[in-house]
């Protein structure tokens, strides 16, 4: 069976062989796909299904079918679509609201670290527009879980708000197609609109700060230990930090609602 190399990604070395995605896997991947059988059974249609692993010991995944990202740059114009934004936002609470409970098997290991517990949520943990799936302005979901685990609501909206705002100086997301003169005010609080955040918005800009310096030190603590992977993505720990300092200069006005 012929072996299909998916685009996009820099860490997973993803196939496709009869419309099943093989990938390496990985110590916590087991909990992540009774994560994933759990979503299933609970009717949630935005994530692949876990299809237990091939002969070479590779996890496998059902493929959601749409358009993705993939190698492209710019991004494609669902990206910056309203639309899209509030999709997300949707797609995000529905995820958490079901995750609450979720109980992990015994031997539960994330690649975040951390455990389930009462007042978290499992999010993906990576909900970006790199992993988006989109069929005819519709998100059909988000693939490579290989990242999700237990944290607050907060925790893992502040990572897709990151990417989907964005929260960056223009210069870095120019060349990905964001317009920098886009109201980005406006488009967070379609997300959290979306999502349904009633907590303070300007304590949530606390949060996406401490995600983005948080995200960047764990890239660079990995590529320092020889994480070849890791060392791929140190531009991404550079566009959080860039980001967190883009935060943090923001102004009040910008959070009130």
């Amino acid at each position: 069976m012929a072996e299909v190399a998916l685009p996009g990604g820099h860490t997973t070395g993803a196939v496709l062989i009869d419309d099943v995605v093989h990938k390496p896997a990985s110590t916590w991947t087991s909990t992540v796909h009774a994560l994933l059988r759990y979503l299933e059974d609970a009717g949630f249609d935005g994530a692949p299904r876990a299809l237990g692993f091939d002969d070479q010991g590779r996890e496998m995944l059902s493929y959601l079918r749409g358009d993705t990202v993939g190698d492209r740059t710019p991004w494609p114009d669902w990206v910056f679509a309203e639309s899209t934004l509030v999709q997300v936002g949707q797609w995000l609470r529905r995820l958490h609201d079901v995750t609450v409970g979720f109980g992990p098997p015994a031997d539960e290991r994330w690649f975040i670290g951390d455990a389930v517990r009462p007042g978290l949520v499992v999010g993906h943990q990576d909900a970006a527009p790199y992993n988006a799936v989109v069929d005819g302005g519709r998100l059909v979901g988000f693939c490579d879980w290989g990242a999700a685990g237990p944290s607050t609501r907060e925790f893992d909206l502040a990572l897709s708000a990151l990417w989907w705002v964005p929260f960056c100086p223009p210069n870095a997301v120019a060349p990905l197609g964001f317009d920098p003169s886009e109201d980005r005010s406006r488009r967070l609080h379609l997300l959290l609109d979306a999502y349904g955040y009633d907590a303070d918005r300007r304590e949530f800009g606390a949060v996406v700060v401490h995600r983005a310096r948080r995200q960047a030190a764990a890239i660079r603590r990995m590529a320092d230990g020889g994480d070849p992977a890791a060392t791929r993505l140190l531009f991404v720990a550079d566009y959080f930090e860039s980001a967190a300092a883009d935060v943090e200069a923001l102004p009040n006005e910008f959070w009130a609602y």
